[in-house]
């Protein structure tokens, strides 16, 4: 079964501790073995502790048997996780590049 958590607007180094402590206490309130998707679509501000942030909530996730993607992603934000490389840790839809 799949569950939606809206990621909020802002995910820069400002808004990281504030952000990551409402993701994870939402993430935990869900079972174990479930599969997280994160929605980017009203991401508007961020930064790479924007991502360093979806890969902290993609460790909690496994940690918690939980699988965790990102959809809906931004052109803008899309293209910094694949510029960092992650996008494929990220979203499995988009295989790592060669």
């Amino acid at each position: 079964m799949l569950h939606t958590i809206a990621l909020p607007a802002v995910l820069t180094a400002d808004s990281m501790a504030s952000v990551q402590a409402q993701l994870l206490q939402s993430m935990q309130a869900l079972p174990q073995g479930v599969t997280i998707a994160l929605d980017a679509s009203g991401v508007q501000s961020f930064d790479s502790a924007g991502l360093a942030l979806l890969l902290a909530c993609r460790s909690a996730a496994s940690q918690r048997q939980q699988r965790l993607q990102v959809q809906a992603w931004t052109p803008s934000l899309q293209s910094l996780a694949q510029v960092y490389g992650v996008l494929p840790l990220l979203d499995p839809a988009h295989p790592q590049a060669d």
